[in-house]
């Protein structure tokens, strides 16, 4: 059965590998397609994917404050599509899909930078030790 002419095709994007980089404190992620990104685990931790950080809809984002020196401590798959990165502190409610992982990389000049106005505009300022 052929697809209609005008129903568009997602690309899957699949890791060919995950490698976290302790010391750094970096998620290096490369995808089939050649993408290849340093996501710092600070940035991971801010983005969660879960409801703690979301909220349950629109406009109910939870702004994190002072995650600059996190961690991941173990980075558990979900089937073949996703990873739960469990954080040293304690947060590991976040799946992160292959689609969540890349799209946090394709964006990740944008959304650091909408998060540390987010972070400016709450009057808090970043402390990496």
């Amino acid at each position: 059965m052929s697809k209609p002419e005008n129903e568009t095709t997602v690309k899957s994007h699949k890791p060919t590998d995950i490698k976290l980089h302790k010391k750094s404190r970096i998620l290096e992620i490369s995808f089939e397609d050649g993408s290849d990104f340093q996501l710092p685990c600070e940035y991971l931790r801010v983005h969660s994917p879960s409801a703690e950080v979301q909220g349950h809809g629109p406009g109910q984002e939870v702004l994190q404050l002072g995650k600059e020196n996190v961690n991941i401590v173990n980075i558990e798959p979900v089937g073949h599509y996703a990873v739960v990165l469990e954080f040293d502190d304690e947060h590991n409610t976040g799946i992160y899909s292959w689609e969540k992982l890349y799209e946090l990389g394709i964006n990740q000049e944008k959304y650091w930078q909408s998060y540390l106005q987010r972070l400016e505009a709450a009057g808090h300022a970043r402390k990496e030790s």
